[in-house]
């Protein structure tokens, strides 16, 4: 492998892929990568590579530094250790976190890292091996990838665990990408309605849901008999389910109660929606259900419901507070100061305040269209 007598203004300018060692610090040197540049240092008898940092952010004189401190320490008892069993503790450590949290997490470990990273040793995982996993998605799940792949490896790092090091993904930025702009057109939405309605109890059931009240999918099918409140038509998520981590309170209609009313009640569970294999989950597979949902409407997913019933509100002249409150979005000043929420306390008063307004919304403007719409021929 190249020597070089690394000062800042070579290693500026190294360009080629390779790996080039400190002539003055043997053992010690710089991996040029297509997209970075990554400060190693080789240890012990069975010359284990170890990252140290990457380049510019950390500097020379930083890496140098560190690599004469890790040349001089005993290799750690973690040196061995695998991505998979790193991996296993985390899941335990992450027990205390939201259970959506936990399933979020769970689900990108599962699905994209631990099948392609799990018997790699931590020590051999570079910013390459993970970038390329997260090349393949969509934008947002790439997004998702990297993030929890990033939480995951900082993890790793702190004490009293110190698996690694540094992190390879340290100084990585996650984009949130643009945001989709999707909102289904009249026709569109009844075709993703009839074909929903003619699907059925769960998933079809769950869809008309989304449609009628807006909320998203995960909410709606972790939906609870003893957070339905029939008598006075109000459904109250709580905390623990939704995305912001607040309670919401929301109103429903006739077209809701009558699909509330159909849903089978079970002894075994008051979830609304189980999995067919545990009582204890509701329903997933939403990707495998979309495809299968044959609706005849093109490029639209299951969260543009959600932007097209906000939308279609505004259109209503339904004011933009009475929306955002009956999609639960955190609220700062909204409208006038006499609609300003600025305060946790302000966002219990306001639930009463906007509470009817938001059931005018739903009941004299959002059902009479969508039973209009759903009754055309």
């Amino acid at each position: 492998m190249p020597v070089a007598h690394l000062t800042d203004i070579v290693v500026s300018r190294l360009k080629t892929p390779g790996t080039y060692f400190d002539e003055t610090t043997p053992a010690f040197g710089i991996r040029v990568g297509k997209n970075r540049k990554t400060w190693i240092v080789m240890r012990g008898v069975e010359r284990q590579r170890v990252r140290i940092g990457h380049y510019p952010a950390m500097s020379l004189a930083d890496a140098r530094k560190e690599a004469k401190k890790l040349l001089t320490e005993e290799p750690t008892k973690h040196s061995k250790m695998t991505f998979a069993a790193a991996c296993d503790e985390y899941k335990e450590a992450i027990k205390s976190k939201k259970p959506r949290t936990q399933r979020d997490y769970n689900r990108i470990l599962d699905k994209y890292l631990l099948p392609k990273l799990g018997k790699k040793k931590l020590s051999e995982i570079e910013y390459e091996d993970v970038s390329a996993i997260a090349a393949k998605l969509k934008v947002s799940e790439k997004s998702h990838c990297l993030a929890v792949a990033r939480t995951f490896l900082r993890w790793c790092v702190q004490p009293p665990r110190r698996y690694i090091p540094h992190s390879p993904l340290e100084g990585v930025k996650v984009g949130q990408g643009r945001g989709r702009k999707r909102i289904l057109k009249p026709d569109e939405l009844k075709k993703v309605w009839d074909a929903a309605g003619a699907v059925g109890y769960p998933y079809g059931t769950v869809v008309q849901l989304l449609i009628l009240n807006g909320q998203r999918k995960g909410e709606t099918a972790n939906l609870r008999w003893p957070w339905i409140n029939e008598k006075d038509r109000l459904i109250t998520l709580p905390e623990w389910v939704t995305k912001n981590g607040r309670a919401h309170t929301f109103p429903y209609g006739d077209m809701t109660a009558a699909i509330l009313d159909a849903i089978p009640r079970r002894n075994s569970t008051d979830l609304l929606f189980p999995s067919a294999v545990s009582d204890e989950r509701p329903i997933s597979g939403w990707s495998k259900y979309k495809k299968n949902l044959g609706d005849g409407v093109e490029g639209w997913t299951l969260h543009d419901l959600r932007r097209t019933f906000a939308t279609m509100l505004a259109e209503m002249k339904v004011p933009p507070h009475v929306v955002e409150k009956l999609l639960n979005h955190t609220m700062g000043s909204i409208g006038n100061k006499a609609d300003s929420i600025v305060s946790a306390v302000a966002e219990v008063y306001n639930l009463a305040r906007y509470l009817p307004e938001m059931r005018d919304a739903v009941e004299k403007s959002w059902e009479p269209y969508l039973q209009n719409l759903t009754r055309a021929a």
